[in-house]
């Protein structure tokens, strides 16, 4: 009994003890000698070479053949995480899949998670050549305020950081309109300026103030210690102290909501995502339920956040406003149910035995999800909207997002008002996608298992879904947060209301 209990004290001191010295272990600037980076790296390769149906989709065999080599090639040193990470995705973007990004080590996460490091002070909107000063954390600065136009930092003219910085960012196809819209999504610049450029201790920004002048000044990369960040985070965490039931009400609010003028006989329908878990099905029947029996003739359903999510959702979404019966694709398929690389890819066996279980091989050798192919959708016949309809549309609207806009473009009760969409219109590869772990450095890549073509008769150029009426940012709207979109399609509402009203003075 005493060798018994002896025996399980020190099983329990051994695994305390070897986690704790993992966690110890555990450094952000531990080097990874270059056989293991290359091993890595091959993998990598191989990996999306046997199993990615779009790799050569938008970037030609040789092209891509070209960029691996290269990127193996700057393989001469041992590297950090954050170098070897930038490495894949400088050859990642090389493939224009959107869907095929990398991110850390699990490791690596958990460090950033309760690391206190230092901080690119600036959030930026990037658009053309121009990038403009959205946010600084720096309250003590009083110079670089919201709208303030940035020319250079550190010496490197603001085109010249969007374009290096371009080049390690994924999207589909040919559009960079997501890459300016992801340069520009909070403080997100800053981080890719840090893991690519390096911060220093003084930033040498030259700017352009209110009159236009060319001017220039030194600030700080900003001190998490100092007591402004303890205030911003409890900012930006806003769920902190409330109740479960509460807390999840509102986040449910942040991710779909509908706002109703009775008086002008509008709504507008903020829509944030179509993930799954957000109650969107009862959201939909509820508030489309509402809209009739409010008699409401516009509506306008902002998508410039929706990064997509279950296709499913954007199809019923569609069901509620199309007028003619549609197909999701016109194919759909794999090159491979099964990889050789399986121990390396997340939930393997379940998306390999989905596969198996909703796929079939055809004559030309693919995997195809023959459901969507053939099946068409029809519109929903109770609380169907037949008013105006304005989709605010940018380049964080993306996949499954996408999918929707382009299936209603063009129906002449509908508009798109805003950016081209981040994803693309003549298809993408996505709808089951693994997360693969490389084994010596932890980094993870998505990869997406299927190619999907929504009209084999759209033109294949590698754009997203353009706007009818295009809304597009100045210094101004920025600087005095104006949501220059919606306004738009306010705009036309009101303009079509007031043609309407003469029509009817008309004797």
């Amino acid at each position: 009994m005493k060798k018994r209990n002896l025996f399980f004290y020190c099983a329990i001191l051994l695994v305390v003890g070897s986690c704790k010295t993992s966690k110890e272990a555990f450094s952000p600037t531990k080097k990874y000698p270059v056989p293991q980076l290359q091993q890595d790296y091959t993998l990598f390769r191989n990996i999306l070479e046997e199993s990615h149906p779009g790799l050569y989709w938008h970037t030609p065999k040789d092209s891509m053949d070209y960029y691996f080599e290269t990127g193996y090639a700057q393989i001469k040193d041992s590297m950090t995480e954050v170098q070897f990470r930038s490495l894949l995705e400088y050859t990642a973007a090389k493939i224009n899949c959107g869907h095929t990004s990398v991110s850390f080590s699990k490791k690596y996460n958990e460090y950033l998670d309760t690391a206190l490091q230092k901080l690119f002070p600036l959030g930026l909107k990037f658009w053309g050549d121009t990038a403009i000063v959205t946010a600084n954390i720096n309250q003590k600065d009083s110079v670089l305020k919201r709208g303030m136009v940035i020319k250079s930092i550190n010496g490197v003219p603001a085109e010249q950081l969007r374009d290096s910085l371009f080049n390690y960012m994924c999207t589909d196809g040919y559009s960079e309109t997501g890459k300016y819209q992801s340069l520009s999504n909070g403080f997100t610049f800053g981080s890719w300026y840090r893991n690519l450029f390096g911060l220093t201790d003084s930033l040498d920004i030259v700017y352009y103030d209110s009159l236009g002048n060319e001017k220039q000044t030194n600030i700080s990369e900003f001190d998490p210690f100092a007591d402004t960040l303890k205030k911003y985070h409890v900012s930006r965490n806003p769920y902190k102290n409330m109740p479960r039931k509460a807390r999840r009400r509102h986040q449910l609010y942040n991710a779909r909501n509908l706002q109703i003028d009775t008086v002008g006989s509008a709504a507008l329908m903020s829509l944030n995502t179509f993930s799954h878990n957000n109650r969107l099905r009862s959201f939909f029947r509820e508030s489309f339920k509402t809209l009739d029996e409010k008699n409401i003739q516009n509506l306008i359903i902002d998508l410039r956040s929706n990064g997509g999510g279950d296709a499913n959702n954007s199809i019923l979404l569609t069901k509620y406003l199309i007028d003619k019966k549609f197909k999701v694709a016109d194919s759909l398929y794999a090159i491979k149910r099964h990889s050789h690389y399986h121990k390396y890819i997340g939930k393997s066996f379940l998306y390999e035995l989905m596969m198996d279980i909703v796929t079939s091989k055809r004559a030309d050798g693919k995997y195809h999800f023959g459901y969507y192919e053939r099946h068409y959708f029809r519109p929903k016949k109770n609380h169907h909207f037949n008013g105006e309809v304005y989709l605010i549309i940018g380049g964080n609207s993306f996949s499954a997002t996408t999918l929707f806009a382009g299936a209603v473009k063009g129906q002449k009760n509908i508009t798109l008002v805003g950016e081209e969409t981040g994803g693309g219109k003549y298809g993408n590869t996505a709808w089951m996608i693994p997360d693969v772990t490389l084994p010596n450095t932890g980094l993870r890549f998505r990869l997406p298992k299927f190619r999907l073509v929504v009209n084999k008769n759209w033109v294949k150029d590698g754009r997203g879904v353009m706007p009818d009426v295009e809304a597009l940012p100045t210094a101004l709207a920025i600087k005095d947060g104006i949501d220059f979109k919606v306004e738009k399609a306010t705009e036309i509402i009101h303009n079509k209301s007031q043609t309407n009203h003469t029509a009817i003075k008309q004797p």
